[in-house]
């Protein structure tokens, strides 16, 4: 009998598994549910993906990021497994198609969306299926106490009364014991279940936090004091851009990415970067989930995150060979304690803004009172902003909690490309009529893209126009008459988010948040920054210790690497002599008094060190303690 070390050699070149994920796949074949608590970078995916091609039937994969589903089924189907996956954004015919092929037992693993799980024919369809495993990828999405939770995941459960034989693996790269806990129970975690975590202590990773003013000029150095490839991380697409263009100034070779981008620009800029022509990759949020590549040598924050979860799921992507590598947060106390206690009241706006929001939307995409039931609906969120003078982040926030309440799922991570079917039978083609444009377009295609005739194909209309030498434009009118003649079914490519109601529209009044998703959520929220402010601010103590402790974990000693037990190596060196004269120079530079904090900054020594020599020299007369909090010389 072929065993899962055969078939990850077969299929994936390997000799031999990571660490857990020989024992999570052996959980999964003997039938038990399983929770896998693995780091980034652990591979979580074959876990499930070995474990698919073992058991004979469907492996459904319910995931939310839409973007990374076309990128692992591409990469399965590189590898000779049928994949195939079911979202929203595709069409009523494109869904049909892929239900069919797994009802006749012609794919291996379904990726489905959990926003899918609430249509109104999801019991009738999803019965059919042949599933032998349940995956629930991002399995924090479905606890409240999670940081990313989503009201969809919960529907998840249901998929236990269809196939009651078939055990469930939840996989996480960030859980807390109480998150863990919560997975188990929304799921209904049988007897006998299993879990499995994976340490998350990385022995090969150092966190460093560097206190700056100027982020820009602390970025260069940092980048130019590290070799190999990196990752920056910002908060806005617009400042990707601008801190990408000021590096390659620098003599830096670096990119942006983001989810504006098209799938075209995504895929020439992740390759220019996986292949090292670019060296350094400035990104949102949207960058480096389900990429693989082990040799990174640093991740750098630039803006904070708002929980540990985050940052920790970004920072892991540095050093998954194995390899010293640097996690590097570059942090300035007086402007970043309140960005990270604004970002809690622009996640929770005020109740009255969110029942605002949801009428202004209703309006909006013209839906009726008692109206809109399952309607999918395209939504600018740019133009709607601008239509009622609304504040961005505010206004995603509250579409994000009218979601968690039950009204409306929005989904905003979706750019579909450009695909097309031949729809007509192939012996009615022989009679078909076209005027001589038509039928050049038609021709290119019938001779570039073979497999349209059994499933849809990405086009791309830039390409077809360049290679006929036509505009855009004429390409795009052709493929809308060849569909209008029945001929194919064409969908252009599309990048505007969604909004679908789950309810009928209801009053404004009779709108309901639940303690659960306002108040509850936004008391984790306000702990999920609190502990990730005394991550970043709190100079004395090991950075390591503080994210395992955070994560559950017991850490036996500090680690000696990141930049707290780095200084105090370095501070238990320097006599307490040498670092009062340092402050006194300083000071004769700064003769109208300066902050501690800014003095610590501007020596670079830790705070505490320069508060206990301040101290001291204020005892002896040497220097003065202002009522603002500043040091100078005495008069």
């Amino acid at each position: 009998m072929i065993s899962p070390a055969d078939i990850l050699k077969k299929h994936w070149g390997y000799g031999s598994f990571r660490p857990m994920q020989a024992e999570i796949i052996g959980s999964v074949l003997a039938g038990n549910d399983t929770l896998g608590l693995m780091a980034t970078g652990g591979g979580k995916s074959v876990t499930f993906q070995v474990p698919a091609l073992m058991l004979d039937g469907l492996t459904l994969v319910v995931t939310p990021l839409i973007s990374l589903m076309k990128d692992q089924v591409d990469n399965l189907r590189s590898h000779g497994i049928d994949a195939f996956f079911l979202h929203a954004a595709l069409t009523r015919r494109e869904g049909k198609l892929i239900l069919d092929k797994c009802r006749l037992g012609y794919a291996r693993i379904l990726y489905l969306s959990p926003e899918k799980l609430q249509s109104p024919g999801f019991a009738v369809w999803i019965k059919e299926l042949p599933v032998r495993l349940i995956v629930v990828d991002e399995a924090h999405c479905i606890s409240q106490w999670g940081y990313d939770f989503r009201p969809s995941y919960l529907k998840i459960a249901e998929l236990r009364k269809f196939f009651p034989q078939a055990p469930v693996l939840a996989l996480t790269a960030s859980a807390t014991p109480r998150v863990a806990d919560d997975i188990r129970a929304r799921l209904g975690f049988r007897s006998g279940a299993q879990t499995f975590r994976l340490t998350f202590d990385r022995t090969n990773l150092s966190y460093v936090v560097r206190h700056c003013e100027n982020k820009d000029a602390a970025l260069v150095h940092v980048l130019s004091r590290v070799d190999g490839c990196g990752i920056v991380y910002v908060r806005s697409r617009k400042r990707a851009a601008l801190m990408a263009e000021m590096l390659c100034n620098a003599g830096i070779s670096a990119g942006y990415y983001h989810a504006g981008l098209s799938p075209e620009e995504k895929n020439a800029r992740q390759n220019s970067w996986k292949s090292g022509e670019m060296r350094v990759m400035v990104a949102t949020t949207a960058f480096g989930m389900g990429i693989d590549k082990p040799d990174v040598r640093i991740v750098v924050h630039v803006d904070p995150p708002s929980s540990l979860e985050e940052y920790y799921q970004e920072a892991g992507r540095a050093g998954r060979d194995g390899l010293e590598s640097f996690a590097v947060s570059l942090v300035n106390p007086q402007v970043d304690k309140g960005v990270l206690t604004r970002r809690l009241s622009a996640a929770f706006p005020p109740k009255d803004y969110l029942r605002d929001v949801y009428q202004k939307l209703c309006v909006y995409l013209n839906v009726a009172m008692g109206e809109g039931f399952q309607r999918l609906c395209e939504l600018d969120l740019g133009k709607f902003c601008v239509r009622w003078s609304l504040q961005p982040a505010a206004t995603a926030s509250a579409l994000k909690l009218l979601g968690q309440s039950g009204y409306i799922e929005y989904v905003e991570e979706v750019y579909a490309r450009s695909r097309l079917m031949v729809i007509m039978r192939r012996d009615e083609l022989y009679d078909l009529r076209l005027n001589p444009g038509c039928e050049r377009v038609f021709q290119f295609i019938l001779r570039n893209y073979t497999g349209i005739f059994a499933d849809y194909e990405h086009i791309d209309e830039r390409v077809i126009a360049s290679s006929l030498d036509l505009t855009d434009r004429t390409v795009y009118e052709n493929l809308l008459l060849l569909g209008r003649l029945g001929v194919i079914h064409y969908v252009p490519r599309s990048s505007t988010p969604y909004v679908l109601f789950l309810t009928s529209r209801q009053p404004v009044s009779d709108l309901v948040f639940p303690r659960e998703v306002y108040e509850w959520r936004r008391e984790q929220m306000k702990q999920r920054i609190g502990a990730m402010g005394r991550f970043l601010f709190d100079v004395g103590r090991c950075r390591n210790v503080t994210l395992l402790e955070y994560f559950g974990e017991e850490a036996a000693c500090s680690c000696g690497k990141c930049d707290v037990c780095r200084s105090k190596k370095k501070s238990s060196a320097v006599p307490s002599e040498k670092i009062d004269s340092a402050v006194l120079s300083a000071l004769h530079m700064h003769p109208t008094g300066i902050a501690v904090s800014a003095l610590a900054l501007f020596l670079g020594l830790r705070a505490d060190m320069v508060s206990c020599a301040v101290r001291r020299l204020a005892d002896s007369d040497a220097v003065v303690l202002c009522q603002d909090g500043c040091v100078r010389l005495p008069d």
